[in-house]
């Protein structure tokens, strides 16, 4: 055998080896979604630091706060995923999550916030009128008040703000003495009826070294 057979064996057994050791590692489906690699849902598949967890079917994110987020959608080309925003309760416009104060993402995991994100702070004290936010009454979180799930905010202050780079991609705060509710809209579009928004919150993960 010469040095170019032996060369083209050697590269059909590694372009082998590297296919079966991702068949290895991409998680089976959770209900009807895939799990994409480095997605993991238990300790045989995907990379453990992107954990995710599959529930009676449904495929969850795990905040720090250990709240669970249905996630609805992912692209693995971006490296992203939608989360589905807490419920809103309509007697009192707070959100499910206030009691942990809203979002948070551990700092030292490979998963933040994008900025593609719009939020509506629902539910707001007037020290937020003090803010750089969109309080105002053409602020687009007023639309909100027209759908079903944003019904029990109605009248109450809120705000809106698209979340920058230069903000805290680990967190949507929520708060009694701030604002007690809010759900965000992926790659906001005025020009859209507020029944067309594409409600979420979208996550990233940072790619395996």
């Amino acid at each position: 055998m010469n040095i170019r057979e032996i060369m083209s064996v050697l590269i059909m057994f590694v372009f082998v080896s590297i296919s079966h050791v991702s068949a290895l590692e991409a998680c089976s489906n959770c209900g009807s979604m895939q799990v994409p690699y480095p997605l993991s849902t238990n300790d045989n598949c995907g990379n453990p630091r992107y954990r995710v967890y599959c529930n009676n079917g449904n495929l969850e994110f795990l905040s720090a706060q250990n709240v669970f987020y249905e996630i609805l959608s992912i692209n693995s080309s971006t490296y992203k995923f939608i989360v589905r925003p807490p419920l809103i309760q309509k007697n009192t416009c707070y959100s499910s999550d206030l009691d942990v104060g809203g979002l948070s993402i551990d700092e030292n995991s490979p998963f933040n916030i994008s900025t593609h994100n719009t939020v509506f702070l629902l539910n707001c004290s007037e020290t937020l009128l003090l803010s750089p936010l969109n309080c105002s009454s053409t602020s687009p979180c007023r639309q909100f008040e027209k759908v079903e799930g944003g019904s029990g905010c109605s009248g109450t202050l809120c705000c809106s703000f698209l979340k920058d780079s230069a903000m805290n991609s680990h967190r949507i705060r929520a708060r009694i003495g701030g604002c007690t509710a809010y759900t965000c809209v992926v790659d906001f579009d005025l020009d859209q009826p507020v029944q067309a928004w594409n409600y979420g919150i979208e996550l990233q993960w940072l790619p395996p070294n």
